[in-house]
């Protein structure tokens, strides 16, 4: 029993001193412009990424979705997707600044929008809607835009392992991205209420996910939550993709597309197998539309118990 609770001392000591270390990086960060601080981030994320075991199971992955590409362009789309990644953390400080999107003049700030039409249509005419995006580009600009919208999206969000680290960016995120669900057993009893409640929710579908329905995606077997088919089948939900692009000189684009036609069996039922291969057709084509805006150092194939090997 002694042992037991010295080591989850100690583990708890370790993250304890790992989210401290986080919180001092991004603490300085805020003590010096917004490009300034991002563009550091990039640079350093780049020197830092390759030396890290993930940079393996990174270059595992593009070599595996791209094979007809040369090596020197897969090491070229690894460094930069560590460097974007490096810029997430760098955005996550400054993203109160950084949402300066202003309807009368949408072409004079960092940020634009496209679809804004289907922004303003879903918030003016209550139904029940499931908005999903992937991790590409600063995908955490997504809520904070309906947030200052007006629209009210119930977002589910994975928290990080790292229980310290794990608070603060809740405390953080609920200031700025409307209401939040943790994603654990309840989570989808929750989205549930809303959606039935005539109201809308947000779903990243790009993670691994082991009890999943078998997909493909860039060609091969991946596993893919069922539970955004399986809430529009309950809730006649309609379905949007969106993402964010990011643009030369720490500029964004925000893009909201039009409700997709949700694949449907003979009997006019939602097909759940179906709908988990397009939003992983819809998450495909994005990722090849901007390779680097991807985090390539997701075990998203699951085969990272592999590289161990």
């Amino acid at each position: 029993m002694f042992l037991t609770r010295a080591v989850l001392g100690l583990r708890r000591l370790q993250q304890w001193l790992v989210a401290q270390a986080a919180f001092g990086i991004l603490n300085i960060l805020k003590l010096f412009p917004a490009d300034a601080a991002i563009d550091f981030a990039d640079r350093a994320a780049r020197w830092v990424g390759p030396k890290l075991s993930r940079h393996r199971l990174m270059l595992t992955n593009l070599r595996n979705a791209y094979p007809e590409k040369a090596e020197a362009e897969l090491q070229e789309i690894a460094l930069s997707s560590w460097g974007h990644m490096g810029r997430l953390a760098a955005e996550y400080v400054f993203l109160d600044r950084l949402f300066d999107f202003d309807p009368e003049r949408p072409t004079r700030g960092r940020i634009e929008v496209s679809g804004i039409p289907i922004f303003l249509d879903l918030r003016d005419n209550p139904r029940p809607f499931i908005v999903f995006t992937a991790h590409t580009g600063s995908f955490e600009l997504l809520p904070v835009a309906g947030k200052s919208f007006g629209l009210d999206v119930m977002v589910l969000f994975r928290p990080p392992n790292n229980p310290y680290i794990a608070n603060k960016v809740f405390e953080f995120r609920s200031a700025r991205m409307g209401q939040l669900v943790p994603s654990h057993a309840g989570s989808s009893f929750a989205l549930a209420r809303r959606l039935e409640s005539g109201e809308g929710v947000g779903v990243l579908v790009d993670q691994k996910f082991g009890r999943g329905l078998t997909t493909t995606f860039f060609g091969r077997p991946v596993r893919t939550n069922p539970l955004l088919a399986k809430l529009v089948r309950q809730f006649d939900a309609e379905v949007y993709p969106a993402r964010c692009i990011r643009l030369p000189g720490n500029r964004y684009r925000l893009e909201i597309e039009p409700k997709v036609d949700v694949p449907r069996n003979a009997a006019g039922n939602v097909d759940v197998q179906a709908t988990a291969q397009l939003l992983n057709d819809k998450v495909e084509s994005w990722v090849r539309e901007h390779p680097e805006q991807w985090l390539w150092y997701h075990d998203r194939w699951a085969i990272k118990k592999t590289l161990r090997d």
